[in-house]
């Protein structure tokens, strides 16, 4: 199991603080939203805690090491990531694409085994893309790259996952889906960190919610204390209904706040 320890963590690129003093504690068995308003920071955060992008300020540990103390191969095994928008440049089928989601756990010029090919055809049944298996990963719609990069991420293994914006190019059954996936995968112990824009989709589905707004953690905890329609008028700049109490919440924005 792996825990993420994020300690007053600062990001500058091209001479704008795009991150300000932001700490937080990920830890295995949650689904962990990471919400805001477009440019709030949120992919930046998340590629800042694994090493991506550098920290200006502030520093991140996992499992109590230091990251920049942390292999690349080492960090690769235990934590999965799913960026958002990936372009596929080489005409693989789908299987050698999510495939490569075995490379972490292979040695200089050793082949996949019987394994590593189980861990491939369980990562395509999760993501729903077994029947696209041997289609050119390169010819695909949207929705089907999107869950077949999904799958190359689940192949990997890693004890935590993190993915940025995993609804996006999906249709609402394959949003469910996705949605189902990552909740299972937390709750059997995984720690998975998601960047969503669907607040519905967040508050349903989220253990927990961290809310970005300009570079800041303005609000961190379970979705029915963070997505209230007063923290949404302030940062999102929206009216909106939130209902928290029903088996199924829902969050709905109705127009923006004036004044």
């Amino acid at each position: 199991m792996v825990t993420i320890a994020i300690e007053n963590l600062e990001v500058r690129l091209a001479r704008r603080e795009v991150l300000r003093q932001v700490t937080a504690t990920l830890r295995p068995g949650e689904l962990v939203g990471v919400i805001g308003p477009n440019g709030a920071g949120k992919s930046t955060l998340v590629r800042a805690m694994l090493g991506f992008v550098p920290a200006s300020g502030g520093h991140v540990t996992i499992d109590g090491n230091a990251l920049t103390g942390l292999q690349p191969h080492d960090l690769a095994r235990k934590v999965a990531y799913l960026p958002q928008g990936q372009t596929l440049h080489w005409p693989l089928t789908v299987e050698r694409l999510v495939a490569l989601g075995r490379l972490p756990h292979l040695g200089p010029m050793s082949r996949i085994s019987e394994a590593d090919r189980l861990a491939v055809q369980e990562a395509m049944a999760r993501a729903d893309v077994t029947g696209l298996a041997a289609r050119v990963a390169t010819e695909l719609s949207g929705g089907e790259r999107a869950r077949a990069m999904l799958a190359r991420a689940l192949a990997v293994g890693a004890p935590a996952l993190v993915v940025d914006e995993p609804l996006a190019s999906l249709d609402p059954g394959h949003q469910l889906d996705v949605m189902d996936l990552l909740a299972r995968e937390a709750h059997d112990g995984k720690l998975v960190v998601a960047v969503l824009h669907d607040l519905t989709m967040a508050a349903r589905y989220c253990d927990r919610l961290l809310l970005v707004d300009d570079g800041k953690l303005v609000a961190d905890g379970a979705p029915r204390d963070v997505l209230t329609a007063e923290r949404l008028r302030a940062v999102y700049g929206v009216t909106s209904h939130v209902d928290m109490a029903g088996p199924l919440p829902f969050v709905v924005p109705l127009e923006r706040a004036k004044g």
